[in-house]
């Protein structure tokens, strides 16, 4: 069975995909599909490299029975393009940051189209109070939910909803 392979994309990697990444795994995990994704994040910039996501990004998942402290931030990497079925921004900035790292990239996505169907960006929290980050988790968690119905339960499914990103 092939793993459906899912990068989330902020511009630090330390507050909103690191977020995603986790609700994203807690939610896989507690669907009993694990075995079925391959996760992670990255952020666009690269001067957080190697740090733990952001202490409030960290106490927000927290909060909701998520731990995301053991994750260390990295910048994209060339080779993501061609290694993850779908590679999902947080915002319109990140998906411009994207195509100019990789013009001909067909799975970049924004999370709010794709995950959300609104077409929303999500807003960077960090410079923000604490109250940012948990609406940045509910719109997140709300995305995660609909991304994994949307994904499906079976291979099949997923074939003809992956390849259409590509």
């Amino acid at each position: 069975m092939k793993r459906i392979s899912i990068l989330f994309v902020c511009m630090g990697n330390i507050c909103r995909s690191p977020l995603a990444e986790g609700i994203f795994s807690h939610l896989v995990d507690e669907s009993g599909f694990a075995d079925r994704f391959e996760i992670d994040s990255a952020g666009t910039g690269g001067w957080q490299e190697g740090d733990h996501p952001d202490r409030r990004s960290i106490a927000t998942a927290k909060g909701h029975g998520i731990d995301i402290s053991q994750q260390r931030a990295r910048q994209i990497r060339t080779k993501d393009f061609s290694d993850f079925d779908l590679i999902l921004a947080m915002d319109r900035a990140n998906i411009a940051e994207l195509h100019r790292m990789s013009p001909g990239a067909a799975n970049i996505r924004l999370f709010g189209d794709f995950a959300l169907a609104s077409g929303e960006d999500i807003p960077d929290p960090y410079f923000g109070s604490s109250d940012g980050f948990e609406l940045v988790y509910a719109r997140l968690f709300a995305g995660c939910r609909k991304l994994l119905e949307t994904l499906g339960t079976d291979n099949a499914s997923w074939s003809g909803k992956i390849s259409s990103v590509r």
